[in-house]
C-alpha cells in the first residue's frame, strides 16, 4: 500500500510513500519504503509511461521489494556503499529482475554480489526518458556514493532537486566514520559534493526522515566541531 501524502516518514513493514516528480517532460513515480530490521530505505524511481524504473538500495525483503515493483521493469539496480544493511536483498532482487547492478568500484570488495557497470563521480544513470546524476562521496566507506535527481515536486513546487544521500547525509549530520581522517573525507565530501546543491533540495536518506539541505546547512559548522 501507498500513503496518499508524502512526509518522508515510513515505518519497517509499514505503507509505503509516494510522490511525482516532473523531471523535464517526463512525470516520474518516487516510491520510499523501509525495509529490514535496521530501518533500511529502499527507492524505486519510475518512469511510468515507459514502464522501466530503478532501484536505490535493495536493502532487504526482497519479497517485498518485488511485490513493489509490480510489473515494472527494473533496468538498473544502484547501491549507494557496501555496508551489509544495504545489499542484502541485492542478489535475490537482481536475479528475479534481471536488473543490472551498480556501485562504485571502491566498494566493489564489500558486495558480494559483482557489478555489472561501476559508476563514479559525475556519470548520469539513465533510465526511461530520465537520469540520475553519481556524485562520489567518500567517508563512511571509500565507495559512498549519492544520486540527484532534477525535477520539480507535484505536492511541493519549490522542489526542484531531490538528493539520494545514502548513509553520507542525515538529518542531524553525517553517516558514522571510524576515524578523524574518514570524519574529515565525509566533510570534505559535504561541502564540495554535497552543499553545492540549493537549499530547496530535498534529501533522501539510507535510514530514516527525510530532510532538505537548507534544514542542514546552517549546522555544518557545529558538526566539525563536533568531530568523529
Amino acid at each position: 500500500m501507498q500513503t496518499s501524502e508524502y512526509s518522508g516518514h515510513v515505518m519497517p513493514g509499514g505503507d509505503a510513500l509516494q510522490r511525482t516528480i516532473r523531471h523535464e517532460n517526463v512525470a516520474l513515480t518516487l516510491t520510499k519504503l523501509s525495509v529490514g530490521p535496521m530501518d533500511n530505505n529502499c527507492y524505486l524511481l519510475a518512469d511510468q509511461a515507459a514502464g522501466v524504473g530503478v532501484i536505490i538500495d535493495a536493502a532487504a525483503d526482497a519479497g517485498r521489494i518485488l511485490r513493489q515493483i509490480g510489473d515494472l521493469r527494473i533496468e538498473t539496480i544502484l547501491t549507494t556503499h557496501g555496508h551489509q544493511d544495504h545489499w542484502q536483498a541485492l542478489r535475490e532482487v537482481a536475479r528475479a529482475t534481471g536488473a543490472r547492478v551498480v556501485h562504485h568500484s571502491d566498494d566493489q570488495p564489500r558486495i558480494p554480489v559483482r557489478a555489472d557497470a561501476a559508476v563514479d563521480h559525475g556519470d548520469m544513470l539513465a533510465f526511461g526518458l530520465a537520469a540520475l546524476e553519481i556524485r562520489h562521496t567518500p567517508g563512511h566507506t571509500d565507495g559512498s556514493i549519492c544520486a540527484v535527481l532534477h525535477g520539480i515536486a507535484d505536492d511541493q513546487p519549490s522542489i526542484s532537486e531531490h538528493l539520494f544521500s545514502g548513509d553520507t547525509l542525515f538529518p542531524g549530520g553525517p553517516g558514522k566514520t571510524q576515524s578523524p581522517d574518514e570524519f574529515a573525507e565525509i566533510m570534505d565530501s559535504l561541502r564540495s559534493r554535497l552543499f553545492t546543491l540549493p537549499d530547496q533540495t530535498w534529501v533522501y536518506p539510507g535510514h530514516g526522515d527525510d530532510t532538505t539541505l537548507g534544514d542542514e546547512r546552517g549546522h555544518l559548522e557545529a558538526w566539525q566541531a563536533r568531530g568523529w
